[in-house]
């Protein structure tokens, strides 16, 4: 790919992670050529280029099925708080200058040297956190970097972070409230699947961003207890964790326009009557797994009380893993070989047989749940 082009590098974050020692997942590369010449010279090399961001000077080059960007040096023009306006440059270091951070504004050629503007590799190394140039003039061009910069000191940072930066954040936080809501979920979200994002967290409800942007946060408690037993870094389950008790899901999931799958998912946590207690077993527990939601969330739903609570529920967690999830064996059909007509009637006999079926703990198959349908519509 960089043999392709002329004066090319990978930039950002790839350089970051393998300076770092970490996996590298994307690979983002910058050119000091306009995005159709790029766009040009990858076409003559046989690589399929598509034109994703090319108002932005971004071309996607798809090489052994895997995607990346390649975007051409830049300045920016003008800058509003969320878009900027840019033009192309051959200048490495002031499109280096555009960058958020010091530890993303770093870049490597194809031979493996390494160049570094603003002490990127330093701060990285001594786990600091740190604005290109002047903290303010950063967030002002785009308010999402105030979240940005939690995310990274969770996944990057030590210690006390940037005194500068923490102080420029708490100047900046009516400023978030031009980010869209979209924008701030994927870098809550992000935040939330760091390994450890209490910290960071701490920072944004003293700092006031936490409250402006997530105001039905609580107490970090309940999030501490759930990092502490293990949980999955899950950021729909932390989110439930970190929010105040009673927040309904409905609401929350509007606003930061959730998916469906995350509004469902978030709505099962927060419902209070759907936890187990810790001694929940046997007959209990198979009835209990009948009627608890689809996939992932029994199990999360036992993280929810234990970070609700502080009663360990590893025992019960291992036992919900273990426990098959039982599923009522008969379906409509069943009742229209039993003679009984589609409609109100039919409805009624397996509401009845099912009842019956869970009163058992679960255990009776096809035929003997057959059986009790028929003296339930006799």
């Amino acid at each position: 790919m960089l043999a392709a082009l002329p004066g090319a590098r990978v930039v950002g974050g790839a350089v970051r992670d393998l300076l770092a020692g970490r996996a590298v997942h994307d690979v983002d590369v910058a050119v000091p050529l306009p995005p159709e010449e790029a766009a040009r010279l990858l076409r003559e090399r046989g690589i399929k280029v598509f034109e994703t961001g090319l108002a932005h000077g971004t071309v996607t080059a798809v090489l052994n099925h895997q995607p990346v960007e390649v975007t051409s040096l830049r300045r920016d023009v003008m800058t509003d708080g969320r878009h900027a306006q840019v033009a192309w440059s051959t200048d490495w270091r002031e499109d280096a200058a555009r960058r958020d951070f010091t530890i993303n504004a770093l870049s490597m050629d194809a031979s493996g040297a390494l160049w570094d503007y603003f002490g990127g590799r330093g701060d990285l190394a001594a786990g600091h956190v740190r604005f290109v140039g002047d903290a303010a003039t950063r967030m002002a061009e785009d308010y999402l970097r105030v979240l940005r910069f939690f995310r990274f000191h969770a996944r990057y940072g030590r210690g006390e972070p940037d005194a500068d930066a923490m102080a420029a954040i708490r100047a900046a936080v009516p400023g978030l409230a031009r980010l869209s809501v979209e924008r701030v979920w994927m870098e809550l979200k992000r935040l939330l699947q760091a390994p450890d994002p209490l910290e960071a967290l701490r920072l944004m409800r003293d700092s006031g961003v936490l409250p402006a942007t997530l105001p039905e946060a609580g107490e970090l408690q309940p999030l501490h207890r759930l990092l502490e037993a293990g949980a999955p870094a899950e950021p729909v389950l932390r989110l439930a964790a970190l929010l105040q008790p009673g927040t309904e899901a409905e609401p929350l999931a509007r606003r930061l326009r959730f998916s469906t799958a995350e509004a469902t998912r978030l709505r099962h946590l927060l419902d209070e009557r759907l936890r187990p207690a810790p001694e929940l077993e046997g007959a209990g527990l198979r009835r209990w797994l009948a009627e608890a939601p689809a996939g992932d969330v029994p199990t999360e739903l036992a993280w929810m009380a234990e970070a609700a609570d502080g009663m360990d529920r590893q025992a019960l967690r291992h036992r919900i893993g273990e426990t098959p999830r039982p599923v009522f064996p008969l379906q409509g059909r069943d009742a229209l070989a039993a003679g009984v007509p589609p409609g109100p009637a039919m409805g009624q006999a397996l509401a009845r047989t099912r009842a019956w079926w869970l009163e058992g703990g679960c255990e009776a198959n096809a035929e003997a749940c057959r059986k009790a349908m028929m003296t339930f519509i006799q």
